[in-house]
């Protein structure tokens, strides 16, 4: 697969108005349209391993020493030099992160973020690690002067924590920290989805958290118009083209209704 450049891709501004992406009905409570805002932030179907990037989240265990899922994805892109490079570390607790280069990778540096294995009973514990998961990786891209980052979906693998409210943590998560003072420096947020479904719960999500402005919604609702007037044409010329294919069948049906009928073969033979 070749290497994609995060810079290259389409924020959620460009996608309202190419119409990838729909307005929801009603954002969450709290959250007002922000158009600079969805100029920093990228929905990707991809593979995190390909992205240049200055650092990519490694969804890592507490050991930081790989293991399955994108954590071994990512070590084994990395080649050994970032396991040895994580034995100092001495491990990370659940909820925050720490960074290494990214040595054979595309991306720069590697942040190291552990995700907690999801509860049902510590519902709001793990909600609280989860979002300190990014959090904490915003804040250890700024102490490092890096600008872009991509995220893949923390402890939604085989952590279990439930798609959905995974998905609301990190989107309100990083808008929190884009807003903040301290999230100026980031330039570019990427989300980066593995599965189809992980995709469609991103494209149904991110709506709630960053709505698209006014202008932005108008752009959508333009692109879903043409997309409409396209169909339409496509389909008026297609009824066109067929139609002298079916006055030309019917100018051959006398000529065929005036042959001469075939003799049977059973005939020829009896006539014979």
């Amino acid at each position: 697969m070749a290497i994609t450049d995060a810079l290259t891709l389409p924020r959620l501004s460009d996608d309202y108005a190419s119409g990838d992406l729909e307005a929801a009905e009603s954002a969450l409570e709290g959250i007002t349209p922000d158009g600079e805002l969805n100029k920093r932030v990228a929905i990707w179907q991809g593979d995190i391993t390909k992205l240049r990037i200055d650092a990519i989240v490694n969804a890592a265990n507490r050991s930081l020493l790989g293991g399955g899922g994108v954590d071994g994805a990512i070590h084994n892109a990395a080649g050994d030099e970032l396991v040895e490079a994580c034995r100092p570390l001495d491990g990370c607790d659940t909820g925050d992160a720490k960074i290494t280069p990214g040595f054979q990778l595309p991306a720069k540096h590697v942040i190291h973020a552990v995700g907690p294995v999801y509860s049902r009973s510590k519902g709001d514990e793990n909600a609280q690690l989860l979002s300190s998961c990014y959090r904490r990786s915003l804040e250890v891209a700024v102490e490092n002067k890096l600008t872009s980052i991509a995220f893949c979906a923390i402890s939604s693998g085989i952590y279990g924590y439930p798609i959905r409210d995974a998905t609301e943590i990190a989107l309100t998560t990083v808008r929190d920290f884009l807003l903040s003072d301290a999230g100026k420096p980031i330039e570019l947020v990427v989300y980066c989805i593995h599965s189809n479904r992980d995709l469609s719960v991103y494209e149904e999500t991110t709506p709630t958290v960053f709505p698209p402005t006014d202008e932005q919604a108008a752009e959508e609702q333009a692109a879903a118009t043409e997309d409409t007037a396209s169909v339409a044409a496509e389909a008026e010329t297609s009824n066109e083209g067929d139609a002298p294919v079916a006055e030309h069948a019917k100018e051959a049906t006398p000529a065929a209704e005036d042959a001469p009928t075939p003799v049977a073969e059973s005939e020829q033979s009896s006539k014979s």
